[in-house]
């Protein structure tokens, strides 16, 4: 699956007293294009949670390879890399827009639960709706780095 694509401006917020991005923000980086994504597929969480599901963080990796600083642009890739009977693998991968460079990649393993926290087989619509997908997001793209607004989030 080729990767959504998610901007994000870097705000103080997100930074140490360096003016670098803190390392525990990346996952929250990981999360936004994640939730991004599933919005893309058509089956963002809250649809998820009214089925009764949720899908909690089971694992999470991030490798630093550069900081991200205050105002940067970023663009936050993510895609589904693995689906398994009762979990999901996101990849992702942050870079800077301009000039483009790998600051950080990960994933995380989310597992599909019932209310009571038991694990259960994602349903099959999930299934056909992310096998269905086809990650066209390069337009949407454009829109979000050529505009260069602050804390843009690009939804397909």
């Amino acid at each position: 699956m080729r990767p959504f694509i998610t901007g994000y401006r870097v705000t103080y917020a997100d930074c140490d007293p360096f003016n670098v991005v803190y390392y525990a923000n990346y996952l929250t980086l990981f999360e936004r294009g994640r939730t991004e994504l599933f919005r893309a597929m058509g089956i963002p969480y809250a649809d998820i949670g009214k089925m009764g599901i949720y899908v909690p963080v089971s694992d999470a990796r991030c490798l630093y390879k550069r900081s991200a600083r205050y105002d940067d642009l970023l663009s936050i890739e993510s895609a589904v890399q693995q689906l398994k009977r009762a979990s999901i693998t996101i990849a992702y991968a942050i870079y800077r827009y301009d000039p483009r460079e790998l600051l950080a990649e990960g994933y995380t393993v989310h597992a599909f639960v019932n209310a009571e926290g038991k694990p259960r087989r994602i349903p099959q619509s999930i299934i056909d709706t992310i096998q269905a997908y086809d990650g066209a997001t390069e337009r949407a793209a454009q829109q979000v780095f050529s505009s260069g607004s602050h804390n843009t989030e690009q939804t397909a």
